[in-house]
């Protein structure tokens, strides 16, 4: 994954903007896209290997819903110590899985993955040590998502562990536009012209919807996580772990 072509998407006018969708164009330069776009993306990604060292255990499953050409994959399959676990890395783009499976392929770790393209809310979690929902919730319908937490934790082994990867939302207006403003300069300092990133904001005005961190900890709370942890800000972007 180390060649990385340059995202130029939404570098030309487009006479209509449609909705964002991981589809062949975006499998194709998303680790460009991502990393330019997602503040501290990288971070999170090598930090979860420590937490899959941490949290995985023998003869369990380990979900990365959302899994995209599975780099989150990858940074905990390189980690874990016990080859008795099996990754279930699951996403609904065929575009996306199809490269994760060739990217997959390129590593030599013993543990099993199953790369499944399918929608998230349609799998059962079980024995599960760790799931990871990195930048995915925020795609999911908001009246759906507890639900779905729902679903993760009664599927979670006791101790076992939620990596929740978001976007967020600030109900103070002064700190909303303070993080929306270096968000924008992230942006920018990475190359996206005024142009590429107004039309990519309407592309997924209506397909990523964050939410509030307050809002994710109720949500987490009302599953029956005891115990959340922020390990990671930067920005409106953050990262929490919830313990079962």
């Amino acid at each position: 994954m180390s060649d990385k072509p340059r995202d130029k998407i939404y570098a030309s006018p487009q006479p209509m903007i449609v909705d964002f969708a991981f589809d062949e164009k975006v499998a194709g330069v998303f680790p460009d896209m991502i990393r330019r776009s997602v503040p501290g993306y990288e971070t999170v990604i090598s930090l979860l290997g420590l937490l899959a060292e941490r949290y995985a255990k023998p003869d369990s499953r380990i979900y990365d819903f959302g899994s995209s050409l599975g780099a989150a994959t990858l940074a905990m399959r390189q980690r874990i110590a016990h080859d008795s676990c099996r990754i279930i890395a699951a996403d609904n783009s065929t575009a996306m899985t199809e490269r994760c499976r060739q990217f997959l392929l390129q590593d030599d770790s013993p543990v099993e993955v199953d790369v499944i393209c399918a929608d998230i809310r349609d799998i059962k979690v079980e024995q599960a040590s760790l799931v990871v929902l990195n930048f995915t919730l925020q795609f999911i319908p908001q009246a759906e998502r507890q639900a779905l937490l729902d679903q993760i934790y009664a599927g979670l082994l006791p101790g076992g562990a939620l990596v929740l990867s978001e976007k967020l939302a600030f109900d103070n207006e002064r700190e909303q536009q303070f993080q929306i403003d270096m968000h924008l300069a992230f942006k920018k300092a990475n190359g996206y012209s005024e142009l590429e990133i107004s039309q990519k904001r309407t592309a997924l005005e209506k397909v990523l919807v964050p939410d509030s961190f307050e809002t994710h900890c109720e949500r987490l709370q009302q599953a029956g996580f005891k115990e959340v942890h922020q390990w990671f800000q930067c920005f409106n972007f953050a990262s929490l772990l919830a313990v079962k």
